[in-house]
C-alpha cells in the first residue's frame, strides 16, 4: 500500500486504510484498542465502519481531559506536568494504557492540537503525536498538520491507520 496524500483524505482513503488493516488483524489473531484525544473518536469511528470489525476491534478510549488521560489510561501526572498532554511520552502512555486496560494485542494513541486554537510556539495548531504499542516493542511519529481542525483530525486518523498497516506488514523494526 503506497503513502497517501494527507492533505487530502476522503472518506474513500479512510475506509480502504481501515479495512486493509481489519484484514491484515483478523489473519495474524490480533486484537487492537485505542486512545484518541484530539480526533474525538473518528479513528475508532473508522475502524468500525468495516463489517466484521468486531473481530480484532476490542475497544477504545477517548480522552480528551487530563484528568480522564490519568484516571482511564494511567497516563502519569509526572508525563502530564513535565511534557504536557501533547507530547511523545504522553502518547507512549496512552497507547501503553489502553493496549493493557482493553487486554488487546495492539493499542494505538493519537494525541495533538486539532485547532483552529490551542497551539503555542513550542506546540503549534497541527501538532500530533501517534504513538503504537505492542507485544514487541513501541513505535511512534510526530505530525504537524496545516489544514483546518477536520481536515487535521482526518490526517492523523490517516496516519495513525497508515502506522497500523506497516506495522502489520512487518515493515516496522522494534526500538
Amino acid at each position: 500500500m503506497s503513502p497517501v496524500n494527507l492533505a487530502m483524505v476522503t472518506d474513500e482513503i479512510l475506509f480502504n486504510l481501515a479495512t486493509a488493516v481489519g484484514e491484515h488483524l483478523q489473519a495474524r489473531g490480533l486484537t487492537l484498542a485505542v486512545a484518541e484525544s484530539c480526533t474525538g473518536g473518528l479513528l475508532g469511528h473508522w475502524i468500525t465502519e468495516v463489517p466484521g470489525s468486531s473481530r480484532y476491534f476490542v475497544g477504545g478510549i477517548i480522552a480528551y481531559s487530563n484528568e480522564v488521560k490519568q484516571r482511564l489510561l494511567g497516563v502519569p501526572e509526572t508525563v502530564l506536568e513535565q511534557h504536557g498532554a501533547v507530547s511523545r511520552p504522553c502518547a507512549q502512555a496512552m497507547a501503553r494504557g489502553v493496549r493493557e486496560r482493553c487486554q488487546a494485542h495492539l493499542g494505538i494513541s493519537v494525541t495533538g492540537i486539532a485547532g483552529p486554537s490551542g497551539g503555542t510556539v513550542e506546540k503549534p495548531v497541527g501538532l500530533t503525536y501517534i504513538h503504537l504499542a505492542a507485544p514487541e516493542g513501541d513505535w511512534w511519529e510526530a505530525h504537524r498538520w496545516t489544514g483546518n481542525r477536520t481536515q487535521n483530525k482526518r490526517a492523523s486518523v490517516a496516519a495513525a491507520l497508515q502506522l497500523l498497516y506497516r506495522y502489520l506488514q512487518g515493515e516496522l523494526t522494534a526500538e
